[in-house]
């Protein structure tokens, strides 16, 4: 076999080692061969990953989601709005108690002073903001804005609950506003009201977009005001989905407390937009933003476990948990050869990092190749190899039989399993690969160096202007290749390498000797002619029975009008257990019956007498059954050879070889 190179430029962003589609196609081989599912075999290479001829490990989606379901982990122990509301409540208590203090030190100062009159005014100024108190609600959230109206008598108190009031507008803020962290600092008027344009103005233009009116604002003008909210966006769908997620979090942070702890903060969260004037403009950009976002979870939970932090910090981190469920989504589709190419690559890198990112563009890259190969199509809903796709399996398949005879000189006589060239020429040609013989046919070589660089001379060549003629063999021959399909083989791991088997020669005789004939044949219960191109999705047949009968019979059949050397090459792990009655039903027995066993036999007299040679390859053959394998021998005057499953391709092949040259 000619030795294949490939050249490309190497340019910026480009792996040495990628996988390209005959490499990923013949990662697929094995499992394709397996069960005949391409899809399947697709589906758990993406899911599994693969190593590559480097010895790089590329990462399948299975190890991309375990690590965002780590990622997910990492995320929940960080976030903890129930925490964040303890504290708050702390807060004021502490305020609270500021304030006693100073109420008690206030009063104490009055008694101490002698003056009847201070002490009867502080009296009742101190009776007054007690009773004041007392009559707060114990709700933490209706006494927190109840304060609002009361005035302090310690400085120092109404300075903590300034600052509690200042932190707790600037979180709730930034839980709903995450692009406005850096314009707030501490809530503006100004601000507040930009803030709240935008809002509004966001809400009319989905809610135009929804009724397919032109917006107004148009996308541009909105960008133009309010564009440093939305880093990045360039697209009314990218700022509702900025929006949106966040949004959407912010209801996740409700979603993940108990009943009791999501009315509180619901309450107070209500409250502070409501004294901020941005409640009504939140509410309805909200629900525009539902509407606008099905594909977003609006009620999804989580099971936060964090030590804390401010409500926006959870925020961050229930967003990220939601872009990390979607990815997930994607990551985990039943069918991974579909929902590869939608997974969002910026999205892996911004939560899982680098590395995760480059797998999943390598997979994809891979894939992509793979589809625009033509090596694969889609019959219906069902991907399956073309017919460009199961000679490029033949293909593989002869490499790697070539390379075993190459590597194990004990399975041949040969120095190497080269084809011979004899024969007469041909009028065809056919394009050099290096390492093949170079008999370059002229007339097509520099016609091939016209058409690349045009008229004129001198005509320089190159070598993908090549083409060398090919030589007729001197006598044409004609193979009939019949393999049991028979439950053994499956069960016994025999039919995967017969299937590379028969893809492998056919290939070898398309390629080499395209006037030879070739059919193959699958028996099992009955006997069948397979086309080539259904050998890779080729599966068992599950009827009981080994009709070798039936075999022969219809392999004599289609080699009736052929001429020159005619062989059948039996592939089987079994003595023939089934034949056909003289009806054509078919008929099993276990052990084997007389009537079978003379059936085959007489089978093979057919055959020997038109001519045609049975060679038998017997694969991890018991030895009770030698004997019949061996009666075929000696009455056909075939070859046998009793082989293991891994050395049948190179016992096949160098056979093939050796007498296909003798012809």
């Amino acid at each position: 076999m000619a030795v294949r190179y490939r050249f490309r430029r190497f340019g910026e962003g480009d792996d040495f080692d990628d996988v390209d589609a005959e490499d990923l196609l013949g990662r697929l081989v094995d499992d394709l061969l397996e069960d005949g599912d391409l899809e399947g075999a697709l589906d758990r290479l993406l899911r599994e990953g693969f190593e590559t001829e480097a010895g790089e490990h590329v990462e399948g989606l299975t190890e991309l989601l375990d690590r965002s379901r780590r990622r997910r982990r990492e995320l929940e122990a960080q976030a903890d709005p129930s925490g964040e509301l303890e504290r708050y409540r702390e807060w004021l208590e502490h305020v609270e108690s500021l304030e006693a203090t100073g109420l008690e030190g206030l009063l104490e100062e009055a008694e101490a002073s002698g003056d009847e009159r201070r002490r009867e005014v502080t009296r009742d100024l101190v009776d007054q903001r007690r009773m004041q108190r007392d009559l707060m609600s114990e709700r933490f959230t209706d006494r927190l804005g109840e304060y609002r109206e009361y005035e302090f008598v310690s400085a120092e108190a109404r300075e903590e609950y300034e600052r509690l009031m200042a932190e707790l507008e600037r979180d709730v803020l930034d839980t709903y506003f995450r692009q406005s962290k850096e314009f707030l600092g501490r809530p503006d008027p100004a601000e507040l009201a930009r803030l709240r344009e935008m809002m509004d103005a966001l809400s009319t233009m989905i809610e135009q977009d929804r009724r397919g009116e032109p917006l107004d604002p148009s996308f541009e003008e909105f960008m133009g005001r309010f564009g440093d909210y939305f880093p990045g966006a360039q697209s009314l769908e990218d700022v509702v989905a900025m929006m949106a997620e966040r949004a959407a979090a912010a209801e996740a942070m409700f979603n993940s407390l108990s009943a009791d702890q999501q009315s509180e903060l619901r309450a107070l969260m209500d409250q502070l937009l409501g004294d901020l004037d941005l409640g009504f403009s939140l509410t309805r950009l909200t629900a525009n933003l539902r509407e606008a976002t099905p594909q977003i979870d609006w009620n999804r939970a989580h099971r936060l476990r964090g030590d804390g932090g401010s409500f926006a910090r959870s925020a961050d981190a229930l967003e990220q948990l939601g872009q990390l469920r979607q990815l997930e989504d994607f990551l985990g589709r039943a069918d991974p050869a579909q929902g590869l190419p939608e997974v969002d690559v910026e999205a892996i890198r911004r939560h899982l990092g680098d590395d995760p990112a480059r797998h999943v563009e390598r997979l994809q890259r891979a894939l992509r190749a793979l589809r625009e190969s033509g090596f694969v199509e889609r019959n219906g809903r069902r991907l399956e190899l073309s017919a460009k796709g199961v000679r490029q399996v033949g293909q593989l398949a002869l490499r790697a039989l070539f390379a075993r005879l190459r590597d194990t000189p004990e399975l041949t006589g040969h120095a190497s399993a080269t084809l011979a060239r004899g024969g007469d020429r041909e009028e065809t040609s056919t394009p050099w690969e290096p390492g093949a013989p170079v008999t370059l046919h002229l007339g097509h070589t520099l016609y091939n160096a016209l058409v690349r660089q045009g008229p004129g001379t001198p005509v320089r060549l190159h070598p993908d202007d090549f083409e060398v003629e090919e030589y007729e063999a001197l006598r044409r021959s004609a193979t009939v290749f019949a393999i049991d399909l028979s439950l053994s083989m499956a069960m016994r791991g025999n039919l995967v390498p017969a299937k590379k088997m028969v893809l492998a020669l056919t290939q070898l005789i398309a390629s080499r000797f395209p006037r030879d004939y070739v059919a193959v044949v699958g028996f099992g219960e009955r006997a069948v002619e397979l086309r080539i191109e259904d050998i890779p999705s080729l599966t068992i047949d599950y009827n009981y029975g080994t009709n070798l009968q039936h075999a022969l019979a219809l392999s004599r059949h289609l080699l009736r009008n052929e001429r020159g050397e005619r062989q059948v090459v039996v592939v089987t792990d079994g003595e023939p257990t089934a034949h056909l009655t003289a009806t054509g039903e078919p008929f099993f027995a276990w052990p084997p019956v007389r009537e079978t066993l003379d059936k085959t036999m007489a089978e093979v007299v057919r055959c020997t007498r038109a001519g045609i040679t049975i060679n038998t390859f017997a694969l991890d053959i018991e030895r009770s059954q030698f004997p019949f394998v061996e009666q075929i021998a000696r009455v056909n005057g075939g070859r046998l050879f009793y082989t293991d499953v891994d050395d049948l391709g190179a016992y096949v092949l160098d056979d093939f070889v050796t007498h296909r040259r003798a012809v």
